[in-house]
């Protein structure tokens, strides 16, 4: 079968799918325990993960008098847009960032700029999460102040929470850059990556000199604890790009190596960041897990869908090459699944893929496998396990708290939900 009509296949079953499922973003998940309190103590395990049930008596035919269970309902929620209610905040991040990264070198300053450049920054997803993050754990949004009076803030907690958000873009776009030299990668956000622009070399320096500018904001902050949490990220990032390159096949081929893999190189930052936000404004050590629980299970299930979406996806949607994971030989969850349902497609990626034959090969397979439904299923539940994170912070009546706990849960439906 022809590569094209192969990719159709899946691009075509994907969004079948998704026409047939119920909406996600209609609901949200809550624990509802013998107490049928929706306030579950901090720190609490969850085995499982929401589905959308139609009815709480559809719910009881499933777990019968199983009482002691905890379970997850979905239950009905206005959608609120994240991005709206940090909007302010994020276009004075935005500004500060292009003014950090400027250098007094014309090159590096050009490269360090590329994706901070007005309309190349992106939608700034992890900034947003930040500052929601902020938010729902009840650190008021202060009054800005007006345009051109400077760039400092009323509440100077609020101003170091901006600051993780401000040092996690940079890291970011710093891995970004470094990827894309890995990678050999020629476009990244719809336009010529920095390394196909400026070349390999400048491209590196650019990520380093963002990473030093990371650094040198994180030390401002003079928390301890802080600057060990995002100094582990970064040594994570390297960590799991240095997994990606494994050869074995015994790690290769293992979803828990995989799992371990995205953490590290996907997981970590949002997850550490949204700790970091927490530990700033003095919570306990139960909610700063549960900030870093939400993280950790947003950025899993964001990487799985960007998986699946490597496959189902088209160069436009994403704004780079799609089949760019397998085209580099590395296997992500799609092909770990259908190697579970089809052993053979382990001798064909044994072979690895600079034949293109073995590419037609393996989307063959993918395409006649469960692959990418069940990623899609993993993905859910991360996200869900994220939604449950928020709904065990403590109850809290103030209207900007419950709006910012709200998009954040709304975030791990879009975040399973999108197409780019």
């Amino acid at each position: 079968m022809a590569r094209a009509a192969l990719l159709h296949l899946l691009r075509y079953r994907t969004a079948a799918a998704a026409a047939a499922a119920e909406p996600l973003s209609a609901f949200r998940c809550q624990l509802m325990t013998r107490s049928n309190s929706k306030t579950p103590a901090a720190g609490i395990k969850w085995a499982g993960f929401c589905r959308p049930f139609s009815s709480k008596a559809a719910l009881n035919d499933v777990i019968g008098n199983d009482t002691d269970s905890s379970v997850a309902v979905m239950e009905p929620q206005e959608r609120v847009d994240p991005f709206s209610l940090v909007a302010n905040e994020l276009s004075l991040i935005a500004t500060r960032l292009r003014s950090m990264v400027a250098a007094e070198v014309p090159n590096l300053a050009s490269a360090a700029e590329y994706f901070f450049k007005i309309g190349a920054e992106g939608k700034r997803f992890r900034p947003t999460v930040l500052l929601l993050m902020a938010t729902a754990l009840d650190v008021h949004i202060p009054e800005l102040s007006p345009p051109g009076i400077g760039d400092t803030l009323p509440t100077d907690l609020r101003t170091r929470q901006q600051r993780i958000a401000e040092i996690t873009e940079m890291i970011h776009v710093a891995s970004l850059l470094h990827d894309d030299v890995l990678d050999d990668a020629d476009t990244r956000r719809g336009v010529g990556s920095l390394n196909a622009v400026m070349g390999n070399k400048l491209a590196v320096l650019a990520g380093d000199f963002l990473l030093s500018r990371a650094c040198l904001t994180l030390a401002s902050l003079k928390n301890t604890e802080v600057v060990t949490l995002i100094a582990t990220v970064i040594e994570n990032l390297v960590t799991g790009e240095t997994m990606q390159l494994t050869t074995a096949s015994n790690k290769r081929f293992s979803m828990e190596y995989y799992m371990q893999k995205t953490y590290n190189k996907t997981a970590s930052l949002i997850s550490n960041s949204c700790k970091s936000v927490a530990l700033l404004a003095g919570h306990t050590a139960e909610i700063a897990m549960l900030a870093f629980e939400y993280g950790k299970n947003l950025g899993l299930a964001f990487q799985l869908i960007d998986d699946v979406l490597d496959f189902t996806g088209t160069s436009a949607s994403l704004g780079k090459g799609s089949l760019s994971d397998i085209r580099h030989g590395i296997i992500t969850a799609p092909i770990l699944f259908a190697m579970e349902e089809y052993p053979q497609l382990r001798a064909v990626v044994d072979k690895g893929f600079d034949n293109p034959a073995n590419v037609d090969i393996a989307l063959e397979y993918l395409g006649k496998s469960r692959g990418i439904e069940r990623t899609k299923e993993l993905a859910m539940k991360h996200a869900n396990l994220a939604a449950a994170a928020i709904d065990s912070l403590p109850q809290s009546d103030d209207e900007d708290v419950i709006k910012s706990r709200q998009a954040l849960i709304d975030l791990t439906q879009r975040v399973i939900t999108r197409n780019k």
